[in-house]
């Protein structure tokens, strides 16, 4: 865990001065809301072990899309949450649940947006990962449409080079890009998500498109895939350890068992294979990288006053 100055000197560096979040920001206002946020992700996990992994997905889609401002989470026609991309990812519930606990006993304090990304980064750490100190005070916003998802989302089946604009749109290094990456090694996956990497031949039996694939994970994947599979049907993204946020996921790239080609391409990329390798060897310095590049996730587009509200449900606007 990085020190308060640490963390204070990052956050300046990224934040703009009308956003004025602060670490414990809540400290006086809502004392126990780190608590009650961290309770209900603990609750839900027990009994789902894949909520980490889609309160992770569900930041990222945030995020990335009209800043941190938990636009994702708000419903109807034409709102981002109405994209397919979207309507999948789960979570959803865990962040309404954790804002009705909070109303009752601060309502009218605490945002969206700061109940997302602690929630986010609880998931982290309870299955494993490092304990990161993010500063709060975000502001909800206003706009949600679905025609500012996918110019702003990356796809399973980016190249190197689209990934890094979109990342490099966000404020996000090509580090940052390989660090956030590292996500993937919790959760699951759907087989449409990285049905690309596969072709049917003339005999309607799948093989694999990309020849660098492991080709008994390629069976793996095919067995528990075939043409026609149930939709329902996930895949986890770390078979090794899909419960565990550790580095895994970049032994699995130099074993050429990334699940997506978004994935493989970090480590057959000249860019980015060095990174890939030192992660997959040490784990300390991908969880320092992570804490650091994880604050910078969290920064994109954050609303201060002025400039955003505090929801009193997280699926609408405030009337």
């Amino acid at each position: 865990m990085l020190p308060l100055m640490a963390i204070a000197v990052i956050w300046f560096s990224l934040a703009s001065a009308s956003a004025q979040l602060a670490v414990g920001f809540y400290s006086l206002s809502c004392p126990g809301a780190e608590f009650m946020v961290r309770n209900t992700v603990r609750s839900a996990a027990s009994s789902d072990p894949s909520v980490p992994g889609k309160l992770l997905r569900l930041l990222f889609h945030d995020c990335f899309v009209e800043g941190c401002d938990a636009s994702i989470l708000i419903q109807g026609n034409g709102t981002e949450q109405s994209d397919p991309a979207n309507r999948s990812l789960g979570g959803f519930s865990v962040i309404n649940s954790a804002k009705r606990v909070l109303e009752i006993f601060c309502p009218g304090i605490v945002s969206c947006a700061d109940i997302l990304a602690l929630a986010a980064r609880d998931a982290v750490e309870l299955t494993g990962g490092p304990a990161v100190q993010i500063p709060t005070g975000r502001r909800d916003g206003r706009i949600s449409s679905i025609s500012n998802v996918r110019p702003n989302i990356v796809d399973t089946g980016f190249t190197m080079d689209e990934m890094i604009r979109i990342f490099s749109s966000k404020g996000l290094s090509l580090e940052d890009l390989v660090v956030l990456s590292g996500a993937h090694t919790i959760g699951s996956a759907h087989c449409s998500s990285f049905s690309d990497r596969f072709r049917q031949d003339s005999t309607g039996k799948l093989t694999p498109i990309d020849t660098s694939l492991d080709r008994s994970f390629a069976k793996e994947l095919i067995d528990r895939c075939p043409v026609a599979a149930n939709p329902s049907i996930t895949v986890s993204n770390d078979p090794q350890t899909s419960s565990s946020f550790d580095n895994q996921y970049f032994r699995n790239l130099i074993a050429h068992r990334g699940l997506f080609q978004s994935d493989s391409v970090l480590f057959s990329d000249s860019r980015t294979r060095r990174l890939v390798e030192d992660f997959a060897n040490d784990q300390e310095s991908f969880f320092a990288s992570w804490t650091q590049s994880f604050m910078k996730l969290t920064s994109i587009g954050v609303k201060g006053d002025g400039k955003g509200e505090i929801r009193q449900s997280c699926s609408a606007v405030n009337i």
